[in-house]
């Protein structure tokens, strides 16, 4: 009797241990929790990428909710996220969509961010969509005419690229080419090798000529600073007098001065004529009596 009675208590442990199993994975499977509350997050995507209700919500890749609820609205799509209420997510927060793993499915991730503040549970997100291998292989389908095209053009470039190494009258030039850079550069060799002495004393000259120089330099600087400053000195002197001519040559157009008044004065100027063409007159009459009879001249001394 006893051990009949032992028998059906460890029958009824199983059963009872296996319901609670059976339980716990139900639950586990279908996210429901036995916790108070839960935080809703919404947050908008421009592409889902097959993601499903139910599918998991991973905060740094630790799950810790589920996807409740995926509404369409306009051009994006609203993705309602249940998140365990202990989690702590701050208003820096990214939220991507990723695959689950290599056999396909997607979840949430979500970086939690370091602000100090926490994050507005009203609000709606914006989160981003990461490529996955079956977005590449479209990408790739979509791109597929352009690659065909691109492989052709590389392959005719590489048989013209053969036909150039093929030929034989382009491998000459090219070995001559190569032979005629060689004997080149073993003639440079050779001319520095053989004028390595000249070339070291022109080096050395070199540097005695810089050193002789800021030697001289140096032992009088002295008289080349006097020398320049004299240089500056004349300079401005220069200047001024040039200034002045200017000033004297603005006055004489002005009329500011006695040779301007002399020279802009049309009486003196007419005056000037006039005496001219008497002297002139008079020239010719004693050219004239020098010539016939001499001078004939009337004059009362006293």
């Amino acid at each position: 009797m006893k051990e009949q009675r032992k028998t059906e208590i460890k029958v009824g442990l199983t059963v009872i241990f296996g319901i609670l199993i059976f339980l716990w994975i139900f639950g586990w499977a279908k996210n429901l929790s036995i916790r108070s509350s839960e935080n809703f997050l919404k947050i908008k995507f421009k592409n889902v990428s097959g993601l499903e209700i139910g599918d998991p919500v991973t905060i740094n890749g630790f799950r810790k909710g589920y996807v409740n609820d995926i509404v369409i609205r306009n051009n994006h799509l609203i993705v309602e996220a249940a998140i365990d209420n202990d989690v702590k997510i701050k208003e820096d927060a990214k939220f991507s969509i990723v695959m689950l793993d290599l056999m396909g499915g997607k979840k949430v991730d979500i970086e939690p961010g370091f602000s100090e503040n926490e994050i507005d549970f009203n609000k709606i997100h914006t989160g981003q969509f990461q490529s996955d291998i079956p977005s590449v292989i479209a990408l790739l389908g979509s791109v597929q005419d352009d690659l065909v095209t691109v492989l052709k053009d590389v392959k005719t470039v590489l048989s013209s690229l053969n036909k150039v190494v093929s030929d034989e009258n382009f491998i000459k030039e090219l070995r001559l080419l190569v032979n005629n850079v060689n004997d080149l550069s073993n003639q440079m060799n050779k001319l520095i090798s053989e004028n390595r002495a000249e070339i070291n004393k022109l080096t050395q000259n070199a540097n005695e000529l810089t050193e002789n120089t800021n030697n001289l330099i140096k032992d009088n600087k002295e008289s080349v600073t006097e020398l320049i400053n004299n240089f500056n000195v004349l300079s401005n002197e220069t200047r001024e007098l040039v200034q002045k001519m200017n000033s004297f040559t603005d006055e004489i157009n002005k009329r500011e001065n006695n040779l301007g008044k002399i020279l802009y004065d049309d009486e003196l100027l007419n005056n000037l004529k006039s005496s001219i063409q008497q002297l002139e007159t008079l020239t010719k009459i004693l050219v004239e009596q020098l010539n016939s009879k001499g001078i004939k001249v009337d004059a009362h001394i006293f």
